[in-house]
């Protein structure tokens, strides 16, 4: 009796997978249109800057021209700028130096510190506490303005710096943000291991999470120091034009008898934003340095 046996079935090969990119690698791929967007954007917010460089190196008679040309009389405007004993731009200079120095300094302190108890650390009403900083956040600087200004009449700070620099030495948005960015750097484990090693807590948070929190910090320090240095309200409302900040001085520079003098503003304006393209540049180098570190890390 024979015994017929089944051929075997040919076996087809798999197809062979398309070369090619994925679509989520196309997904990341610059188009022409995203490099004009992008050119766009620097050009809109160059230009400002760049407007009133020229405005401050003209004279009052080409304010209107478009479009604008440079001059020659920059340093001139300056001189008279800096002559304006009633706006005593220099001495606000230095006011809003010293006043966005110490309020970036203190903020990223007191908001890192606060960032890792509220992300790492077990106690009693850590929800709640956050719940409150959360609501903070949603309340209106305006809405304090007479208050604070009430208390600070009561403290007999008004015309004096502090008045400008203790209110604002702890933001809400600097600890929610700097716990949101402890809870994806800093690993328990390492907190651990950092425990057994005997470290203690501020041991930990000073050599373990404040490094790790760097990138995080420096954008936060400039975003800080930008907001301070700009700030004008609160200033004008409890300060005195013998103690102003850079924006009071330009205030005063804008508020001619007769006419504005708009080339020295403009000086003005255009030393005022000097200092903070020296800050952007320094801190965002150390935001790239640190998004880098994390980068060869992962």
């Amino acid at each position: 009796m024979t015994t017929t046996q089944a051929l075997p079935r040919s076996v087809t090969p798999p197809p062979r997978a398309r070369r090619g990119r994925t679509p989520g690698a196309r997904l990341w791929e610059a188009s022409p249109l995203t490099y004009l967007a992008l050119i766009l954007g620097c050009v809109l917010s160059v230009f400002p800057i760049v407007w009133s460089f020229i405005i401050a190196s003209r004279d009052n008679s080409a304010v209107y021209d478009m479009p604008p040309t440079p001059g020659g009389m920059l340093f001139e405007n300056i001189d008279r700028m800096l002559a304006n004993e009633d706006a005593a731009f220099l001495y606000g200079l230095v006011n809003s130096a010293v006043v966005s120095t110490i309020v970036t300094v203190s903020v990223i302190f007191f908001s890192s510190l606060a960032g890792f108890a509220l992300a790492k650390l077990r106690f009693r009403g850590r929800n709640g506490l956050l719940l409150v900083i959360v609501l903070t956040m949603m309340v209106p600087t305006q809405l304090g303005i007479i208050p604070l200004y009430l208390m600070m009449v009561e403290l007999e700070w008004t015309g004096t710096l502090q008045a400008v620099i203790v209110p604002f030495l702890v933001q809400g948005f600097g600890v929610f943000m700097m716990r949101q960015y402890a809870l994806a750097a800093v690993s328990d484990e390492l907190i651990e291991a950092a425990r057994l090693d005997g470290c203690s807590t501020w041991r930990i948070y000073w050599n373990v999470v404040l490094p790790a929190l760097r990138p995080a910090a420096a954008v936060l320090g400039l975003l800080t120091f930008m907001q301070t240095w700009n700030e004008f309200l609160w200033p004008f409302v409890v300060l005195t034009p013998d103690t102003p900040t850079v924006q009071y001085s330009l205030k005063i520079l804008s508020s001619g008898l007769y006419q504005t003098d708009y080339t020295a503003l403009f000086a003005g304006t255009a030393l005022a934003t000097l200092p903070l393209l020296v800050v952007f540049l320094v801190f965002g180098r150390q935001i790239i340095g640190g998004i880098m570190e994390g980068a060869v890390k992962s």
